[in-house]
């Protein structure tokens, strides 16, 4: 059973002080028969009280709220998770009858969230591209992975091309982005065709840096519900099956749902956000100063007055730039 150690910092340095910091964090990971939190050390500047609920979609959600003046606003997770390899699926069913009982979800409470597509232009182009790549006696499972793949292979990686506010219309026209537009696009690929879909946050923990993407960072995958199975997890970044080295945070509809960190403040709109992650490095997990030297950085400028709705937008943006 893996037992994997991380440490995730986000920090916000301010152009002057600010106040009434009100935000919301996901940053509890999931708790279920395949992954465990042995322990959380979770520390706040400020030390405000974190009042927790369950959201719809079963995440743990945080929300505090830091109201003194303050330049730097520091969330600072640190985790043991436990993780247990999950059996695969075994085709056993034919196929007809599976996409039978897919067929009966459309209408049921929890599964319509996860079927509805996105319009988009090009919609037109990938229902063909799908036509084409499907086979006789296909099986769902079969059909998510040849979907995964094609992702993978028709999509570049390239980190700082999209945002969290760019829309299916780009990431098709532009074939490339990062994790979360990878999983959006698989997500849409398998609504198109009545497989229910859920967007998942995360980390990818493996003992040694192998070159995966989105290691040394929160990450993002899918997950495909498949009859007499449950869900799939389904990392179209990677062109892999997100087992046990996949430590899952979060599940929703879309990247918006699932957020690390979102909130806002009273103060200048100027700022910087620092975001670092590392896994089962303990001289690095034990200083945190060594993280953020080497953490993704982004300054936010702006010379126009902002109200609260646009600071908030914008700090939404950059959450993104926690999952490449």
């Amino acid at each position: 059973m893996p037992e994997f150690e991380i440490q995730h910092i986000t920090r916000y340095i301010y152009e002057g002080p600010v106040r009434d910091s009100a935000n919301q964090i996901i940053l509890f990971p999931i708790k279920d028969q395949f992954q465990d939190v042995i322990k959380q050390e979770l520390t706040i500047t400020g030390n405000p009280l974190v009042d927790t609920h369950i959201d719809y979609y079963g995440n743990e959600v945080g929300s505090f709220t830091y109201s003194e003046p303050h330049t730097v606003l520091t969330i600072n997770s640190k985790l043991w998770v436990t993780t247990k390899h999950r059996e695969l699926p075994v085709n056993d069913i034919f196929p007809a009858h599976q996409w039978e009982d897919l067929k009966r979800l459309q209408f049921m409470v929890p599964y319509i969230d996860f079927l509805k597509q996105e319009y988009f232009e090009g919609i037109d182009e990938l229902k063909a591209i799908i036509e084409q790549q499907s086979q006789n006696d296909d099986t769902p499972y079969h059909v998510a992975l040849r979907f995964c793949q094609y992702v993978y292979e028709n999509f570049e990686y390239i980190k700082g091309v999209t945002t969290v506010e760019t829309k299916l219309d780009e990431i098709w026209k532009l074939k490339a982005g990062v994790c979360q537009d990878f999983a959006h696009i698989l997500m849409e690929m398998l609504r198109m065709v009545h497989i229910p879909a859920r967007y998942v946050s995360g980390y990818i923990c493996t003992s040694k840096r192998n070159g995966m993407r989105g290691e040394g960072a929160t990450h993002a995958w899918a997950e495909a519900y498949l009859p007499d199975y449950g869900w799939l997890g389904i990392d179209p970044t990677n062109n892999c099956i997100a087992n046990e080295t996949h430590v899952r945070l979060a599940v929703g509809r879309n990247f918006s749902d699932c957020s690390p960190v979102k909130g806002v403040y009273k103060g200048s709109s100027n700022h910087k956000l620092e975001v670092a992650v590392s896994v089962d490095d303990e001289n690095v997990l034990n200083n945190s100063d060594a993280m953020i030297a080497e953490a993704h950085v982004t300054n936010i400028v702006s010379d126009a007055p902002k109200n609260s709705y646009q600071r908030y937008m914008e700090i939404i943006q950059q959450q993104q730039q926690q999952q490449q």
